[in-house]
């Protein structure tokens, strides 16, 4: 599992016009993506993590952000944002749902699309931080995965670090108390760290020389 937890699967097809039309009901929409579940989380569980939802369109030539989406409530008409990769981070609204909002959209005539789960770790500020502030995403993300998936947790890898991706090639310092460690990135420009639970316990300094685009958790 590199990317993507497939939890669950929301498919859907557009109308025959590009005109607007309803998509989802919004409730619907963030029970079958838990996403109720996962914000029902205490904050202090969820903190070293961005959890967002992936529009995977069928057609390989269009991308997630080709589709677009807009919640209409009481209060008027608020846009679901798509990033240019397909993330979508959409934080259930308690209003809205007991109101039964409508999401609609005008994404193109014909297409399907699909929504995954993804969860990254957060990047700390700054090219230095307390190696805590960044690995602690590792048993956060495994403790989420399991409340989510309930029963099919056992259908699920156990995340066991994260892979930082870089525009360039980057150094990361390890500097604990047995002596500084450099790890180089790879010839994707990536740097991957297990999780140490030496270095958890001691949370030594992370420096780095570039900030990282991405922190994947990974298996």
């Amino acid at each position: 599992m590199k990317k993507l937890l497939l939890i669950s699967l929301l498919a859907l097809a557009s109308a025959a016009h590009a005109e607007e039309r309803e998509w989802a009901p919004y409730k619907k929409l963030v029970e079958s993506m838990r996403l109720d579940k996962y914000y029902s989380l205490p904050a202090a569980e969820r903190d070293k993590l961005d959890f967002y939802l992936l529009v995977k369109p069928a057609n390989k030539a269009l991308k997630g952000s080709d589709f677009n989406f807009t919640i209409v409530h009481a209060g008027g008409r608020t846009p679901l944002p798509v990033s240019a990769d397909g993330r979508m981070h959409l934080v259930p609204n308690m209003k809205w749902l007991d109101e039964d909002a409508k999401i609609v959209t005008t994404q193109p005539a014909g297409e399907k699309v699909s929504l995954a789960h993804g969860m990254d770790a957060v990047i700390p500020d700054g090219l230095q931080w307390q190696y805590n502030t960044l690995m602690d995403s590792v048993p956060q993300s495994n403790n989420a995965i399991g409340k989510l998936a309930g029963l099919a947790r056992m259908f699920f890898p156990t995340l066991k670090g994260v892979t930082l991706k870089f525009d360039k090639p980057a150094q990361l310092t390890i500097q604990s108390k047995s002596g500084a460690k450099q790890l180089s990135s790879d010839a994707k420009n990536e740097i991957h760290l297990l999780l140490d639970q030496a270095l958890q316990k001691e949370n030594p300094t992370v420096a780095l020389s570039a900030r990282p685009h991405e922190a994947e958790l990974d298996d």
